[in-house]
């Protein structure tokens, strides 16, 4: 059985809302519902323990990796006033 419940929503939040269920092809209500149901069911979990390894990693940079050779080269340079 369902439950009626007023929301009240800034007007652009509203707008947007509005743009997004009808891009959705659905009513404002069900888009509600769809979050608050995706909200109570909790984060989506991943099979791939790989992925927790990878937090943080942009894989553009080895800062992680060489981070004491790259402050001894700043020590370095600042010691030669370079």
């Amino acid at each position: 059985m369902m439950q009626r419940t007023q929301v009240t929503l800034e007007a652009e939040e509203h707008r947007n809302a509005r743009r997004r269920s009808n891009a959705l092809g659905i009513s404002l209500a069900e888009y509600i519902r769809r979050l608050v149901r995706r909200d109570l069911e909790g984060p989506v979990r991943t099979s791939d323990p790989s992925a927790f390894f990878a937090l943080g990693d942009s894989g553009g940079s080895d800062v992680a990796t060489h981070k004491d050779e790259y402050v001894g080269e700043a020590i370095a340079v600042r010691e030669r006033g370079t």
